[in-house]
C-alpha cells in the first residue's frame, strides 16, 4: 500500500471576499474528489483572501497509478480559470 500527498499552493487573483475564496475553493475541491477520488482539504491560508493552501491524498497499491493520478490532478488545478498554481510539492509515505 502507498499514499501520495501533495500540497498545492494556490493564489486567488480575482477573489474579493472570504466568501468568494470559500465557493471557488469548495468547487474546486468537489470537482477533483469526484474526477479523481482522493481526499482533498484546505489545509492552510484559511484567513487570508488570495491565498490557500491545499492537501490531497491518493492510496493505492501501486506507487506508479498514485503519481498517475496526482499528475493528472496537478495538470488539471493548473488549467483552471479561478486559480493560479503556484508551487506544490508531492511526498510518498
Amino acid at each position: 500500500m502507498v499514499t501520495v500527498v501533495v500540497r498545492l499552493r494556490l493564489d486567488l487573483p480575482s477573489v474579493g471576499s472570504l466568501k468568494e475564496k470559500r465557493r471557488i475553493l469548495k468547487s474546486l475541491t468537489t470537482r477533483i474528489h469526484n474526477m479523481y477520488n482522493v481526499s482533498i482539504a484546505e489545509i492552510g491560508e484559511n484567513d487570508r483572501l488570495r491565498t490557500a493552501i491545499l492537501g490531497v491524498a491518493v492510496v493505492s497499491n501501486s506507487t506508479s497509478h498514485a503519481h498517475e493520478v496526482m499528475s493528472k490532478l496537478v495538470n488539471r488545478v493548473e488549467q483552471s480559470s479561478e486559480t493560479i498554481l503556484t508551487d506544490y510539492t508531492t511526498e510518498v509515505y
